[in-house]
């Protein structure tokens, strides 16, 4: 059998987020990650059927990906997605470190269907104090208390 090309890929990713949308599971998003030709992790939106706003496609397949590899990053892998990843999916896709990531949909693609994640990037972009939602600080006398433990740390497995 000859090797599977991107879109060969491409087409499982967005069958499942098809599959999802038919089975009334969750968003229209759906990813896979392949190592050595072989599907090592597959993701469905199911935000709404775990109430989880952070079971993004791309997530669940990173978690099933990691799991399978009993490791937390996943080089040597593909990520293969139905939609272009959100902030929060691409933040979790450069702490997996994969080799590469395809997408089929735009963000714009997701925009027109509802799922419109500008301003979420726009409020990245802000300074903290004129985000929407108050992000602040607060310093105690213990705030680096873990950090320091971290750094002397001698069980600590770097990431």
């Amino acid at each position: 059998m000859a090797e599977k090309d991107h879109s060969y890929w491409m087409e499982l990713a967005i069958r499942e987020a098809h599959e999802n949308v038919l089975n009334a599971e969750g968003g229209p998003f759906g990813a896979i990650v392949v190592k050595d030709g072989v599907i090592i992790g597959a993701g469905r939106n199911s935000v709404t059927s775990l109430n989880d706003p952070t079971a993004h496609a791309e997530v669940q397949a990173i978690r099933e990906a990691c799991r399978h590899l009993n490791d937390f990053q996943l080089k040597g892998c593909t990520l293969y997605t139905s939609c272009e990843p959100c902030p929060m999916c691409i933040g979790a896709i450069y702490w997996s470190r994969p080799d590469a990531v395809y997408f089929a949909g735009t963000k714009e693609d997701a925009a027109h269907i509802g799922f419109d994640d500008q301003f979420i990037y726009e409020q990245i972009a802000q300074p903290m104090e004129q985000r929407f939602i108050p992000m602040k600080q607060i310093s105690t006398p213990n705030r680096l208390l873990p950090f320091k433990a971290w750094s002397s740390s001698m069980k600590k497995v770097e990431y």
